[in-house]
């Protein structure tokens, strides 16, 4: 399967909005994705399989720390390699617009997605008690950061 990932258009959001109804019990709206297509400090991308948009993934820059807001992959491409594709083009972008460290925070319960951003240099640095809602659950704090000389 060919996986091509490419910056968030505004004609991907209704698409990417029933991905998310579908992923998360509190998913973000097409308002927030719209919203973030209009602030220069947000960046995203999807990632495009079999002729539909599989998975998105991006972050916020607050100073040349980006806060991984969002990743999410469609139930039928999971196990597929489309979160790592994302990360790797998410992470190798913002390092090239500046981007020093970034930050996440996931499930605790959820040892795939935990996998995962270990394996491209994520550290677990603390939790955040009851960070998610329905069910209500915490997070796991991870950072990576680059060297800085």
């Amino acid at each position: 399967m060919e996986i091509a990932v490419r910056e968030l258009k505004k004609s991907d959001i209704e698409e990417l909005a029933e991905i998310e109804s579908k992923a998360f019990s509190m998913p973000w709206s097409k308002q927030d994705f719209e919203n973030l297509l209009s602030h220069s400090y947000c960046f995203y991308l999807v990632a495009m399989a079999e002729g539909q948009i599989a998975g998105c993934c991006g972050y916020t820059d607050s100073f040349g720390e980006a806060d991984i807001d969002n990743v999410v992959v469609a139930e039928e491409f999971r196990g597929r390699g489309i979160a790592q594709a994302m990360l790797k083009e998410l992470l190798t972008r913002g390092e090239a617009a500046g981007i020093n460290a970034f930050t996440l925070e996931v499930r605790v319960s959820n040892a795939a997605a935990i996998h995962i951003y270990e394996k491209f240099g994520f550290q677990p640095e603390g939790i955040r008690p009851r960070f998610y809602e329905k069910p209500i659950e915490d997070a796991v704090i991870m950072w990576r950061r680059r060297a800085v000389m």
